[in-house]
């Protein structure tokens, strides 16, 4: 298993930034035709017209780029989300928007294209940054909705707030893990209202 690297920062100035968007533009197109594991950056390069050097300047290595293009993908789902979540007004209701958002929006994104399913995968068993990062950030909005729902009296407070969390982040992570999402395809319509109703039910005061 290969050890999960630091997000790649971005490098500075705007040509610099227009060369980044170049390689992953170009990458998540050959990813997508011919898939992660089987591209290498001698192909990469081939494909946007650098050298394999001149792209070492930008990405130190495969797996680097690989990040990127995840966490661009990752950003999209969770911009999503919290949008879908900032519009209701009850603790509550924002749970179920969750649970349904992050389900919804991973399984339309990752498993759209096989190939870009396959980087999410790679990334998800080699527990790479942008992938932890990613569900650090899932984990703080939901205690943020828990937090909230027990300053209003909606939700019980006599279990330590990071178990409560802990718990229902457990039921949530098969339905926006691409891992687990996989193996529940038959479920993905039902299981955001059903558990999210019964995660509630546990909440309550």
């Amino acid at each position: 298993m290969k050890k999960a690297v630091p997000t790649p920062q971005p490098a500075r100035g705007p040509v610099d930034h227009e060369v980044r968007d170049q390689i992953i533009k170009a990458a998540t197109e050959h990813f997508s035709r011919y898939g992660y594991e089987k591209t290498t950056v001698s192909d990469l390069a081939k494909a946007v017209g650098f050298s394999k050097a001149y792209i070492y300047k930008f990405f130190e290595s495969k797996q680097a780029i690989g990040e990127m293009i995840c966490a661009n993908c990752l950003h999209e789902i969770e911009t999503e989300v919290k949008a879908a979540v900032a519009e209701a007004d009850q603790p509550s209701e924002k749970l179920r928007r969750m649970f349904k958002g992050f389900t919804e929006a991973t399984h339309r994104l990752l498993f759209s294209d096989r190939k870009l399913y396959e980087i999410a995968a790679t990334a998800a068993t080699e527990r790479w940054a942008a992938v932890v990062a990613y569900e650090e950030r899932v984990q703080t909005l939901l205690k943020e909705i828990l937090q909230e729902g027990r300053q209003k009296g909606d939700f019980e407070r006599k279990t330590p707030l990071d178990e409560t969390a802990a718990a229902i982040y457990l039921v949530m992570r098969p339905y926006f893990n691409p891992l687990l999402l996989q193996h529940s395809f038959d479920y993905t319509d039902m299981a955001p209202g059903q558990l999210s109703s019964l995660v509630l039910r546990s909440l309550s005061p």
